[in-house]
């Protein structure tokens, strides 16, 4: 017994691997990105510290440490004993060294060009290229300096303001580090962008319209249909409407645009009444919902009819001929034979199809891509252009892995209220018969 469950886990390792790494990992991650500002421009690896005019603007705006942000801005030489040491191992006569100490040690001046004309002024007065040399080691200046590390950061901006205190050393670190942190900004910036609304009424919008008309009652309509015609003729008509569902999705979507195009079959036929040929698909936004709901709802509703025809099938055939017999009619038998013994294929349809539509993205990207002017942006789609493709170029990894976070969490209270609302408890009981 115990050598059976052995071989068995063995067996099933293979499976259980591919689940965590496949499945489960990429889950946590985009828990654990979420939580981050990951993009682009931070990288998914630790950053460097840069003193650019947006981090000298935040400096003074969000931190108001105006004076601060203006000191490391501006340029400035600064004749101070780190210089001098750095003149002395390059090489430099002690006598302009010693005239620097004696005579200029500790002034500031705001351009190089001051500095130079001081240099020039020196009893041992340095030839133009050594003055070059020389104002390069006492340079002061942070703007569009880069750091490595948090040290060198502040050991740069101390040379520059010796008096710094640890409130202005933090918000400095803070403004100029390139590298991501941790935070729970993108779920605040959620909360309060125009743009979620927007998005998230067009997926329920895009996900109830779909549901309900196609992958629910259409498909309902389509399996009832074909139950009541002869076998052979109901088999190939299951295959024709089947053909959305393993077609590619990318051969799919594109023979919906050979037909909306402006040069497709729709233009080409109302060309005939003399109605100008436009691209039907992307003309205008009620057009776009159109297609778009049509594309997602025929490969949802090939599904749902092989689940609903599949469950007709298993209805005794004996309650149809008692019917017959009694003077039922073909919607009495509907109503009271097989829409009952359906609740459960009904829960597992709406609840499977309100996730895949949920993360649907495949034939919205292929048709529309969120057009007409983001009219028909859905939360799926929203974050594939936030994290992967926009066209700013700036990919947001962390803002797009919290909003994959948020349809995890929508996905799984819709769940469990269509577990409740089909008493998911009374489907999975055992019949009266057998207690």
């Amino acid at each position: 017994m115990n050598s059976s469950r052995g071989l068995g886990l063995i067996l099933l390792m293979p499976a259980l691997v591919l689940v965590v790494l496949f499945f489960l990992m990429p889950v946590v991650l985009t828990g654990v990105f979420a939580f981050t500002n990951m993009s682009t421009a931070t990288g998914i690896s630790g950053g460097t510290y840069q003193v650019t005019p947006g981090a000298l603007r935040e400096l003074a705006d969000r931190h108001g440490m105006d004076e601060l942000a203006e000191k490391l801005g501006q340029p400035s030489f600064v004749v101070d004993e780190q210089g001098l040491k750095a003149l002395e191992e390059m090489g430099i006569e002690p006598a302009i060294i010693a005239d620097l100490r004696e005579g200029h040690l500790g002034e500031t001046h705001a351009s190089r060009r001051e500095f130079e004309r001081m240099l020039r002024d020196l009893p041992e007065r340095p030839d133009t290229r050594t003055v070059k040399r020389i104002s390069g080691e006492f340079s002061r200046s942070l703007a569009n300096s880069r750091f490595s590390s948090r040290e060198s950061l502040l050991a740069a901006a101390e040379g520059v303001d010796p008096e710094l205190t640890e409130e202005e050393k933090t918000a400095l670190v803070q403004a100029t580090y390139t590298g991501w942190v941790w935070t729970a900004d993108n779920f605040r910036r959620m909360a309060s962008s125009r743009d979620t609304v927007r998005i998230l009424l067009n997926t329920i919008f895009f996900v109830a319209t779909t549901l309900i008309i196609f992958n629910t009652a259409f498909a309902m309509l389509l399996a009832i249909t074909t139950h009541y015609i002869p076998e052979r003729p109901a088999g190939i008509f299951r295959i024709i409407w089947f053909l959305p569902r393993i077609s590619p999705a990318v051969i799919y979507v594109l023979l919906w645009k050979w037909f909306a195009w402006d040069t497709g079959f729709l233009s080409a036929f109302l060309d005939n009444f003399g109605i100008r040929p436009r691209n039907w698909m992307l003309d205008t936004a009620a057009n776009a919902w159109f297609f778009v709901i049509v594309i997602n709802g025929f490969v949802g509703a090939s599904m749902g009819m092989v689940i609903f025809s599949s469950a007709i099938k298993a209805i005794p055939e004996s309650l149809f001929h008692a019917a017959s017999v009694d003077g039922a009619y073909r919607w009495q038998q509907v109503r009271h034979i097989i829409l009952p013994q359906l609740k459960w294929p009904i829960l597992f349809v709406t609840c499977y199809q309100t996730l895949s539509l949920l993360t649907s993205i495949e034939q919205t990207l292929l048709a529309t891509d969120g057009g007409p002017g983001g009219a028909t942006e859905i939360w799926s789609l929203a974050i594939y252009h936030t994290a992967l493709n926009n066209y700013a170029g700036n990919l947001q990894y962390g803002y797009g892995a919290a909003m994959a976070l948020v349809l995890v969490v929508i996905g799984i209270v819709l769940s469990l209220i269509y577990l409740r609302v089909f008493n998911y408890r009374a489907l999975v009981a055992k019949p009266r018969i057998e207690l």
